[in-house]
């Protein structure tokens, strides 16, 4: 309310320039448009996201199929084995050769990424695999798809703060520039006769 009826003073006080007015009204619906118009960017941008990863999550639940597979050999470690749905940072990870049955009834085989800590042939865990058993990554969960909506949620209206941020400073960096050729102007026509007797100044 304070800054409200401050504004109101400087509106009529006969020192203010119509282009200070300018750059405060500027400013103010930039700050307007921060508080509003950005959260509500977020918003939207995080309900689209989050029912289109839900769509994906029970998509990828029906498609995959945890199936158990048995390992024939261990094979030499890959960087490109590591499945970062599952995991960890410190997680020691594997790849052997395994052999299992996919969904349809069909023997399959193949390298496949594994947490057993040594494994040897004969070892047996589970993994996922598609309808036609080819190893897959797990689906996504519920909670990752929730916390991925959140974040573009976030970074929408960071995007959207910078925009207006940045349409502000524009705006008013234009302003400025008219202002000050205004001035240079005004100086060009006053300054021959700049404090010379008789001219009026």
């Amino acid at each position: 309310m304070r800054a409200i009826s401050g504004l109101r003073r400087w509106r009529h006080n006969p020192l203010c320039r119509g282009t200070d007015l300018a750059e405060a009204w500027v400013a103010l619906s930039a700050l307007l448009l921060v508080l509003v118009a950005a959260p509500v960017v977020g918003v939207l941008v995080g309900d689209a996201a989050q029912d289109a990863l839900q769509r994906s999550v029970r998509a990828q639940h029906r498609s995959r199929h945890l199936v158990t597979v048995t390992v024939v050999r261990k094979l030499d470690p890959s960087p490109s084995a590591a499945d970062p749905e599952i995991s960890s940072g410190g997680d020691l990870r594997h790849r052997v050769l395994a052999h299992w049955t996919a969904p349809d009834g069909t023997e399959r085989s193949g390298p496949v990424p594994t947490r057993l800590k040594d494994p040897r042939p004969g070892d047996r865990f589970r993994t996922w695999t598609d309808g036609h058993g080819t190893a897959v990554a797990r689906p996504l969960d519920t909670a990752t798809a929730t916390t991925h909506a959140v974040l573009a949620g976030i970074g929408a209206a960071l995007v959207a703060t910078a925009l207006v941020e940045g349409s502000r400073r524009l705006t008013v960096r234009r302003m400025v520039r008219r202002r000050y050729a205004r001035w240079d102007r005004a100086w060009d026509r006053a300054g021959p006769d700049w404090g010379r007797t008789g001219t009026g100044s």
